[in-house]
């Protein structure tokens, strides 16, 4: 959702705030006195860390009112006919009968496992790859905040995004609008209705709702798996996993189950190797 707050629309989500206070501040505040210079140091400190606490928690609770006024858009856009609304099948029978095309909104980390034949790519956010002091902080914050279970790179919304599409179909042009959950795709189309696209569908629930013969896919994963990704994947801990897992049988789950005993296995390695290299340095400095 991070990379939402890069629209030119106020989308963005939200967390909750909790303040927390320390039992012993009396003996705190009583060994503080004791050290004036420590005392300005930690008190500055302080400040510090409120400040940015203030900063994180007011840009959360912007997410969170950004987001809630961008969905009532896009409910209002459903609602009043301004978008209308398919589903995956739908989309298949409206692209492979009636050659209406299709627009992929997704990233590239996505459209590179699966793809549907004969659709159009052009992303509103796609990976950034960008290394600089900028983007560096977000992108150990999304690592950190979830990134590294789910494999979600950090995006960033492409600027040139209504150029590209302007480039490929007019603004008369009957459009199916497609992403891998569906939450990025209404995002586009409301971009792309204020931008003059009147004759616009959305693909409900996205790619991910699809079954297999809905759409004529290509590509080296299935269309359900292509937003899956990190650890969560490779453990098969996913709710696309686990719903082929339902229909493959054991032979499916016993992959991921030794995926998950091989991690243990080598969880205890590095414990039992960091236990033995401690006794080893101990040794060193009592001889």
């Amino acid at each position: 959702m991070e990379a939402l707050s890069l629209l030119p629309i106020n989308t963005l989500t939200n967390n909750h705030i909790s303040l927390t206070a320390s039992s012993n501040y009396a003996s705190l505040y009583s060994s503080l006195q004791l050290n004036p210079s420590f005392t300005a140091r930690t008190l500055t400190l302080r400040k510090s860390v409120v400040r940015v606490q203030a900063e994180s928690e007011d840009y959360e609770l912007k997410q969170m009112r950004d987001m809630a006024a961008a969905r009532k858009r896009w409910e209002a856009l459903i609602r009043d006919g301004k978008v209308k609304v398919l589903t995956p099948r739908e989309a298949g029978y409206a692209v492979q009968l009636s050659g209406k095309p299709l627009l992929d909104v997704r990233p590239s980390n996505e459209r590179n496992k699966a793809w549907v034949r004969a659709s159009t790519w052009i992303p509103i956010f796609d990976v950034d790859n960008k290394l600089d002091f900028g983007t560096v902080p977000r992108k150990v914050t999304n690592f950190v905040m979830g990134g590294w279970w789910s494999g979600m790179p950090t995006l960033s919304y492409d600027s040139q995004f209504l150029a590209k599409v302007a480039e490929k179909f007019p603004k008369d042009s009957e459009l199916i609008v497609a992403c891998q959950k569906g939450l990025r795709s209404l995002a586009a189309c409301e971009l792309l209705y204020n931008a003059g696209y009147k004759n616009l569908f959305w693909v409900q629930g996205g790619f991910e709702a699809a079954e297999e013969e809905d759409l004529i896919v290509e590509g080296p994963s299935p269309l359900k798996f292509a937003g899956i990704g990190g650890v969560s994947e490779f453990l098969g801990w996913t709710d696309q996993q686990r719903a082929a897992a339902a229909k493959e049988g054991w032979g499916y789950r016993l992959v991921f189950s030794a995926r998950l005993i091989g991690v243990f296995l080598a969880a205890d390695v590095l414990y039992i190797g960091a236990q033995q290299i401690r006794r080893y340095l101990q040794d060193i400095r009592t001889h």
